[in-house]
């Protein structure tokens, strides 16, 4: 699994990398690892080399020492649950083999698999990188580096919780594997990108306000749709958004949520900025409701947001 045995422990690693322990220390825990001891032989010279090479980028300024903790637990968050994905994948492999498969048997099975599962990994990254380098470079930036125009959008399953007790674990699953296929490709049709799912809700983005309210008002038509999956609340905002390690942060994001908390189940709520962007468009009506006061904002102004008929 580690592409070389293991032959170090934790200051043999510090040693061979020419690393500061307690550094080292720091930026494994930032990898989301659970601390070592210190007679445990369980590192690599694949560790080495990893460490070499961020040392060798930090020296080229490519990665600057104050945020390498930060970018370490960006990239192990998006690794973790990409690795529990796939190991699961590799179990209901081996669990459907006609016959059982001894624990060798099993890991050469294993060994088959995840170079083609790393090539592919590596595919996608490239695709995406290629995607994000294009649109930053056709996006004017905000008022920082880092800050960019967006539109931010939740969209919440409602009666989760209540859902899930009815249903069997096969049916919860069902349902999951239907929402995420169902964001996933109404978000990406719409020209949108999904920052992260987090049980029930999508956070997705988009570059203008058409294109949002499309994908807002897509969701709800595809997921109305579909008989595996309960009812949508959606909230849109714009504005000047944070972008930082692949999230997304600030009074925009807090704004989409409030609207999204506060949406009538089956409907999509926007905020003034979204509202006066799709004015005189003729895909959409918006209609103006009564402020509501939500956590962090005793006078909120949401707007309905309706496709037009005929």
């Amino acid at each position: 699994m580690l592409g070389a045995p293991r032959r170090y422990t934790r200051a043999g690693l510090a040693e061979a990398a020419d690393l500061d322990p307690d550094e080292g220390r720091r930026l494994w825990r930032s990898l989301g690892f659970a601390e070592v001891g210190d007679d445990e032989v369980l590192f690599t010279d694949q560790d080495v080399a990893a460490v070499r090479l961020m040392a060798g980028l930090t020296e080229a300024g490519v990665l600057e020492p104050e945020v390498r903790e930060a970018v370490a637990r960006a990239v192990a968050q998006s690794m973790s649950r990409l690795a529990e994905w796939q190991v699961g994948m590799l179990r209901r492999l081996l669990e459907g083999h006609d016959e059982d498969l001894t624990p060798v048997e099993s890991l050469q099975v294993a060994a088959a698999v995840i170079p083609a599962l790393e090539q592919l990994q590596s595919y996608v990254w490239r695709r995406h990188l290629a995607a994000t380098v294009h649109r930053v470079l056709a996006t004017p930036a905000g008022d920082g580096s880092d800050t960019w125009p967006l539109v931010v959008g939740f969209a919440d399953m409602v009666g989760f919780t209540r859902t899930t007790r009815r249903r069997s674990a096969d049916e919860l699953s069902e349902m999951i594997e239907r929402f995420g296929s169902t964001t996933t490709e109404v978000i990406a049709e719409g020209r949108g990108r999904i920052v992260k799912t987090v049980g029930d809700e999508v956070l997705f983005v988009a570059d203008a306000a058409a294109d949002a309210a499309a994908i807002a008002l897509g969701l709800q038509e595809r997921v109305r749709a579909e008989d595996a999956l309960p009812q949508l609340r959606i909230g849109l905002a714009a504005g000047p958004v944070l972008t930082r390690y692949g999230d997304v942060y600030g009074e925009v994001v807090n704004i989409a949520s409030r609207l999204t908390t506060h949406a009538r189940p089956d409907s999509v709520l926007v905020d003034d900025a979204v509202a006066a962007a799709l004015d005189g468009d003729p895909r959409f009506r918006v209609r103006a409701l009564r402020p509501v006061a939500v956590r962090g904002y005793r006078s909120l102004h949401p707007w309905l947001l309706e496709p037009t008929t005929g």
